[in-house]
């Protein structure tokens, strides 16, 4: 399969990964089995299958941004607290995004979701608590799912218009 048409397969995916093969030969104009028999090339682009549900109906009120500053460490010490970092990160399901970075002051980010402030606040403790030695400061910004304003949903059917090669 040519590129432009991988290209074109990864958009109608991103569009609607519910699709058939045969609804998505019909939007990148191939054939049926040319669909099928090239998807696995592109299953190295792609790292899950899943939905975004509309977070607040399925009972989250709270969104959180938090932006962390780790303390300086060498590079001994740096491997056991990003493990650490990792493991922590994977055992609470409602982390949607951990990694390291840099801006705002900060090199450490993470999104969750959050039942109620209530959670959020327990969460934020936890995490204060558990990474004390670990990290200076803390800081959040929170997102009412429930009343907030809404300008953009979550959804990463956008990336479809913006997915352009080389794959």
């Amino acid at each position: 399969m040519k590129e432009e048409t991988l290209l074109a397969l990864l958009r109608a995916l991103l569009q609607n990964s519910k699709r058939s093969d045969r609804e998505l030969a019909r939007a990148v104009r191939v054939s049926q089995p040319t669909v099928t028999r090239n998807r696995r090339a592109l299953n190295k682009y792609i790292r899950s299958y899943t939905i975004v549900p509309e977070f607040s109906k399925i009972g989250y009120e709270i969104a959180a941004f938090t932006f962390a500053k780790a303390r300086g460490y060498s590079k001994d010490e740096a491997s056991g607290k990003i493990e650490k970092a990792k493991n922590w990160a994977m055992k609470h399901h409602n982390v949607i995004f951990a990694s390291d970075g840099e801006g705002l002051g900060k090199d450490v980010a993470m999104i969750s979701l959050h039942k109620n402030y209530s959670r959020y606040a327990d969460f934020i403790r936890e995490y204060s608590i558990d990474f004390s030695d670990s990290i200076s400061d803390i800081q959040s910004f929170t997102v009412s799912l429930k009343t907030g304003i809404m300008f953009k949903p979550l959804d990463l059917t956008y990336l479809a218009g913006d997915v352009a090669g080389p794959l």
